[in-house]
C-alpha cells in the first residue's frame, strides 16, 4: 500500500502578488512528510521547450546528467519560494515522485514555502527578484 500522498488540510489561497500560495490548516511537526507528489518526467528536449511556456515557473530539475525535469502533481509545483523556507523537497527517482517535508514546526495558517535553489551546487539562480515578507 502506498503511503498517504498529503497531510489533510492543505489549501490554496491567492494573495494578489504570488497568485497561488499553499497553506496548512493544521499544525505540522518538524520532519513530517507534508506531501508525496507523483511527477510527470520531461525529457531534455521537453525541458528545453518548457522555457517557452507558462510551465517554466512550475518545473523541477530531475536528472542533471540527462537534462530532464519534472512537473509535480498535487500541490508540489505550486509551493512558492522563500530563502527562509519551512519546507524541504527531495527528489525520489525510484518512485517517480518528490517528497515535501517540514523543516521546522509549522503552525496552522502558515504558507508552505520551499527554497527553489535547494541544490546550491548546481549553479542555478532564481529567474525573478525575491521579495520576502
Amino acid at each position: 500500500m502506498m503511503p498517504s500522498t498529503q497531510i489533510p488540510g492543505l489549501y490554496i489561497v491567492g494573495d494578489g502578488i504570488k497568485k497561488r500560495c499553499v497553506y496548512c490548516a493544521e499544525s505540522i511537526n518538524k520532519g513530517s512528510t507534508i506531501e508525496l507528489c507523483p511527477v510527470i518526467i520531461l525529457s531534455k528536449k521537453d525541458t528545453e521547450m518548457i522555457h517557452k511556456t507558462a510551465l517554466h515557473d512550475y518545473y523541477f530539475l530531475w536528472d542533471l546528467e540527462l537534462g530532464s525535469s519534472a512537473i509535480a502533481l498535487g500541490f508540489g509545483s505550486l509551493y512558492n519560494h522563500s530563502e527562509q523556507a519551512n519546507t524541504a523537497f527531495d527528489i525520489v527517482p525510484a518512485d517517480d515522485m518528490i517528497r515535501f517535508t517540514a523543516l521546522r514546526d509549522i503552525p496552522a495558517g502558515e504558507e508552505l514555502c520551499i527554497d527553489y535553489i535547494g541544490l546550491k551546487d548546481t549553479g542555478a539562480t532564481l529567474w525573478f527578484d525575491v521579495e520576502e515578507d
